[in-house]
């Protein structure tokens, strides 16, 4: 029998995000959606979205020009349910690096450390270009810390806001997120809360995927069933906010209703991120919580949203990530960037062979 991942209790048919209704009316899934970025995307980045170097810290923690162990805090890059990320300086090795710091209200809860030290292992356990690096994991005092890679640039979900990526730009982006996720899969870690806060464009070109805090990992032996501390859907954060974490509108089917879940749930919330790129709209969205999910497990996204789309290819990728039944929908992200490197070599074929027909056009002239 199912139970609340909350609160134990016996499910019935139909419970939203694997929760029990009294558990339901505590998050507030029936109020306006409030999902705040929280750590997903400032976990080791600076761009537009990063808060201003002069914010404030919250109350008791430390702020910028403070020092934290080796590192020299220099401002604050965002805030959220768990905690904050600075951009620092590393004393010892005279290089800039992202704080993600833990509060020592939070670190004396064992679930929430728990759940910090496993990001740690997860992170520590992936060595791919499109993965943003660990340097370590630290204490000082109180305080628990990562260090990691400070990313510059700006997230999906900022240029999203500019309006919706043209068919090529968002290909290249998203053959490098599938080849980061893959890396990830083959380690045995599945991401479980991709979306586009969650992917950071570089002001280098590279590509990176952010924040592993709700992975779910083999790499330390431990159970794949749900729990309080494990959940893809619950987060201290989302019970001060009402708010569900994993983000809603990007959360699986099988992943909303609470069961376990493997790599196809990134699989589909990569499909819900490549959806968003392209159209500039959510695959699933609504004006509640409630709504979202209810959409996410019943409805069909609108479709007709990629009639700018010219590659039917990429609509079948598409439509494949889409697919409720697990049984049908891809397993392996390594496969779908392979995919996805065969339809932009095919597009680059025509403007190639139209570039150099011009060329031998003029050239007879």
């Amino acid at each position: 029998m199912s139970v609340c991942s909350t609160c134990g209790a016996p499910l019935g048919a139909g419970a939203v995000a694997g929760q029990c209704p009294r558990c339901l009316i505590a998050l507030g899934l029936d109020t306006p959606t409030a999902v705040s970025e929280g750590f997903a995307g400032a976990a080791a980045r600076v761009g537009p979205g990063a808060l201003s170097a002069d914010a404030e810290p919250a109350a008791g923690s430390l702020g910028p020009g403070s020092r934290l162990g080796g590192y020299h805090l220099l401002s604050l890059v965002g805030r959220g349910g768990m905690g904050e990320v600075y951009r620092a300086r590393d004393g010892r090795l005279g290089r800039e690096v992202a704080i993600k710091l833990l509060p020592p209200q939070l670190g004396s809860r064992p679930e929430m450390l728990a759940r910090f030290e496993r990001e740690a292992r997860v992170l520590a356990s992936l060595n791919h270009p499109n993965i943003a690096t660990l340097f370590g994991f630290e204490a000082d005092g109180s305080n628990r810390f990562l260090v990691m890679e400070l990313v510059e640039g700006e997230t999906l979900q900022d240029r999203i806001e500019r309006g919706p990526i043209a068919e090529t730009d968002a290909l290249a982006i998203f053959v490098a997120v599938a080849r980061g996720l893959a890396a990830a899969h083959e380690k045995g870690v599945v991401h479980r809360d991709l979306k586009p806060s969650n992917i950071e464009l570089a002001e280098n070109g590279q590509i990176k995927v952010l924040d592993f805090g709700l992975a779910k990992a083999s790499i330390d032996g431990s159970s794949a069933s749900a729990s309080h501390s494990m959940s893809p859907t619950l987060s201290v954060g989302a019970t001060q906010a009402g708010a569900l974490l994993g983000t809603a509108a990007y959360m699986s089917p099988e992943q909303a209703k609470g069961r376990e879940v493997d790599r196809r749930t990134d699989v589909w919330s990569f499909g819900c991120c490549l959806f968003e790129a392209l159209t500039g709209e959510r695959a699933f969205d609504g004006d509640s919580v409630a709504e979202i999910l209810a959409n996410v497990l019943k409805e069909e996204p609108d479709w007709t949203r990629l009639d700018g789309v010219s590659s039917p290819g990429t609509i079948r990728l598409l439509r494949r990530c889409l697919v409720r039944d697990t049984a049908r929908r891809p397993r392996d992200l390594g496969d779908l960037a392979l995919e996805i490197e065969a339809l932009m070599a095919h597009d680059a074929v025509p403007a190639a062979a139209a570039s150099t027909s011009a060329t031998m056009s003029c050239a007879s002239s």
